[in-house]
Parts: structure tokens; sequence; C-alpha cells
């Protein structure tokens, strides 16, 4: 039995998960471009080094894709940048031993919404539908 009357809604499926990731990820990047000091320093004493690189570049994936997400400009770019980070994020937390609810949860799920907007793209209601 299929449900072909929901693919109608795909492209507000796709607006719904574009901005509530977006969102979560401006509000995870902000703070550390608040704090790119302190972060750069937290990023180098866990292994990723330089520290104030990595982090800088964390933090501008995240914010500056959160804003692009929302917007729906460049879509599939940034969510491929945004896999890698998180696919990073993941690996390290496993081999850190993070305990899985309340830690690495998350960051999975942004990781299965990222790699559904990666192979989906933006949908109608972006700015890449419309621009490209």
């Amino acid at each position: 039995m299929t449900f072909a009357i929901f693919y109608l809604f795909s492209d507000w499926a796709l607006l719904i998960a574009r901005v509530a990731l977006g969102i979560l990820l401006l509000a995870h990047g902000f703070p550390k471009l608040k704090d790119l000091k302190g972060t750069g320093e937290w990023m180098g004493s866990v292994g990723f080094k330089p520290g104030i690189l990595r982090a800088t570049v964390a933090a501008l994936v995240e914010f500056l894709g959160g804003l692009m997400l929302i917007a729906g400009l460049f879509v599939q770019a940034v969510a491929l940048l945004l896999a890698v980070q998180f696919v990073v994020i993941l690996i390290w937390k496993l081999f850190a031993r993070h305990k899985f609810i309340g830690d690495v949860e998350l960051d999975l799920v942004i990781l299965a919404l990222v790699l559904i907007l990666l192979t989906s793209g933006a949908g109608m209601f972006s700015l890449d539908y419309s621009v490209f």
C-alpha cells in the first residue's frame, strides 16, 4: 500500500526540515563564533589541532550553514560540508565513549537530516529552486 498523496507535501516537509535544522545549527554555531578562542582551546585539548582553525571552520559551517539552510541557498553543498563535519563528530564521540542518550543521539539525528537534504535537495520553497 502506498501513500502517494503524501508526495504532494514533500516540499513542505523539506522546508520544515531545513528551517528546523537551520535554527538548531545557528544555536550551536553562534556560541562558537562568540568565543572562538575558548572553543579553539577546547578543540585543541581534545585532539583537533590546530584548535583555533578547527573551531573557526566548525563555527562558520554551523552558523553560516544554518543561515543558508533556512534560506534554501546552496543546500546540497552546505549539506555535504555538514555531513563531513557530523561524521567526524560522531566518530570522535564513539571513540571517546560518549553516552548515546544525551550526547550522541542529537548528532545522529542532525546527520540523518543533513543526508536527506543532501540527497533530496532544498525543495520548491527555497532560493535554490527559484534561482537555479
